[in-house]
């Protein structure tokens, strides 16, 4: 295989980084992944920098390793190289390089007065989680190391600036951290004359966009390889410098690039550790707490509906589920017990049978808690097996998205035609699939490679910068050379299922108040 006709997405993601090679057929055909978590330390959710750089490397090692097994070549090059990771959050940087402050990842709720002052200041939605309500955060918290600020970017742009040297995102991955002007595809000028105007008292040195990255739209080039970098992402010395890299891309971006819901009036629900809807919009919506108004990767605007909450409660139970099996003696492989146990869940009672969960983890910034309590909770004449158990933890992981969803399609009327679901949540064939279905009262539809993700969807993108024909769109060139063929299975569920999960959500809805008490006194 010629390697220059290949073309390489690595993802960090919130429970992995992963890397797809794809050949110029846009198909996989060799992958490394490396699991990792985020940790709590002094309140703040974060990722070491010496785990995001061993992880990093450990990824590319194991890719490396995949494609001299598959295809008996070592990987000394590709065609071009994208980087994505989970979207917003805050890493700031000094003028010589050094890190200023832990990374505070978009987990994190502890940005309450700087989004509500800045929403009000731009009248835009700022949530919690973005980058310039955690800059802002630490303006009013008046921490030291703001006028030392030369250099605030997340975690992609950080990789993207390690393997190129350039201080640069995508428009997407940019969407997170500033308000878009989609005309432009680059911030929101308007708002950044009044956040320095806002800050103009502080006597910083520094103003907005001295600090910010450039933005880039899918499709530009944003740098080459260089030998630090190539040195940086293989230690061992055997990839090469020169190649072209893409603009790094949020998880978000990719998660669109890879279910071909760029155009206006598509849509894709991203479910794993959290899970969010993005919707292609052709008009301005108005300002909504739930909803945040981002970009695609080639800067058109999309309504998105982020939870911080998703699959870690479910991941808790497979895990115990997993201990309990071994202490038996019947240890399980861990992805055949997750297939078992999703699959349970269709024979569950469609309102599960009076069980209640709720997958607070962490803080949600949908419901306004700014801390998480797992809770499982039933009456006593409730319905306890195991189909009920599951199913009451699949809906539970996407009744907060539903609670958005219907802002987005009900007060602002949002037209969807086609939903397309990928992530873990979607990987055990039908099950989460038809779940939101039931949520969204919609066909979902599924594509062969959702299982990929992100990192695909990345790839997509790096592709699209090394063979897209002259003035051929990001939506046509997904449209007529990635998507024209693809293998999908679309799902429409049962109306019994649909006022199920109905049912479902009102006790959800009126179980916040626990949710609520258990955050306080727990």
């Amino acid at each position: 295989m010629d390697l220059t006709k290949t073309a390489l997405g690595i993802e960090l993601g919130s429970t992995r980084i992963k890397a797809v090679l794809i050949d110029e057929d846009h198909i996989p055909i060799a992958s490394g992944d490396h699991e990792w978590e985020n940790r709590l330390v002094d309140g703040v959710w974060t990722y070491a920098m010496d785990d995001i750089h061993s992880g990093l490397q450990d990824c590319y090692a194991k890719l490396k390793a995949d494609v001299k097994e598959r295809l008996g070549m070592e990987l000394t090059t590709v065609g071009a190289i994208g980087v994505s990771g989970m979207m917003h959050g805050y890493l700031p940087f000094g003028k010589d390089g050094n890190q200023l402050a832990p990374f505070r990842t978009w987990r994190n709720t502890i940005t309450g007065e700087a989004a509500e002052q800045l929403t009000a200041l731009f009248g835009f939605n700022i949530p919690q989680r973005w980058s310039i309500a955690h800059l802002y955060q630490a303006i009013l918290n008046g921490e030291a190391h703001v006028k030392d600020l030369a250099y605030l970017t997340t975690l992609a742009g950080y990789i993207h600036w390690r393997l190129t040297g350039k201080r640069a995102v995508g428009v997407g991955e940019a969407s997170g951290m500033f308000p878009i002007d989609s005309a432009a595809c680059d911030y929101d000028e308007a708002m950044v004359q009044k956040f320095n105007a806002r800050i103009a008292s502080k006597g910083y040195a520094w103003a907005l966009r001295d600090v910010m990255p450039k933005v880039l739209c899918a499709g530009e080039p944003a740098g080459v390889l260089t030998e630090a970098g190539a040195k940086f992402l293989d230690p061992s010395g055997t990839l090469q410098a020169g190649i072209p890299v893409a603009p790094c891309e949020g998880d978000a971006g990719t998660g669109m690039a890879a279910t071909n819901a760029v155009r206006v009036r598509t849509g894709n629900v991203s479910a794993g550790t959290s899970d969010f809807a993005m919707v292609v919009v052709d008009r301005p919506l108005g300002v909504h707490r739930e909803i945040d108004m981002v970009t695609t990767p080639d800067g058109a605007p999309v309504a998105m509906v982020h939870c911080n909450n998703c699959t870690s409660d479910i991941n808790a139970w497979v895990n115990l589920f997993a201990e309990f099996a071994e202490t038996m003696g019947f240890p399980m492989d861990k992805g055949e017990l997750f297939t078992r146990l999703f699959q349970s869940a269709l024979r569950g009672d469609a309102d599960c049978g009076g069980l209640l969960s709720c997958n607070y983890f962490s803080g949600e910034g949908v419901t306004g808690l700014d801390g998480g309590r797992p809770l499982f909770v039933r009456t006593p004449d409730a319905k306890l097996t195991l189909p009920n158990f599951m199913r009451t933890h699949l809906l539970s992981a996407l009744a907060t998205l539903k609670i958005g969803m219907d802002i987005l399609t009900q007060a602002e009327r949002v037209p969807i035609d086609k939903l397309c679901g990928h992530g873990g949540f979607f990987k055990t064939p039908e099950v989460g699939q038809r779940m939101l279905s039931a949520a969204v009262n919609a066909p979902v539809t599924v594509m062969e490679t959702a299982g990929e993700g992100g990192p695909y969807g990345m790839a997509l993108l790096a592709a699209y910068m090394l063979w897209k024909g002259e003035d051929e769109s990001l939506a046509d060139y997904l449209d007529e050379k990635v998507f024209a063929n693809a293998k999908t299975s679309t799902l429409t569920a049962d109306p019994a299922d649909v006022d199920g999960f109905n049912a479902f959500l009102e006790r959800y809805k009126n179980a916040l108040s626990v949710e609520r008490a258990a955050v306080e006194v727990l």
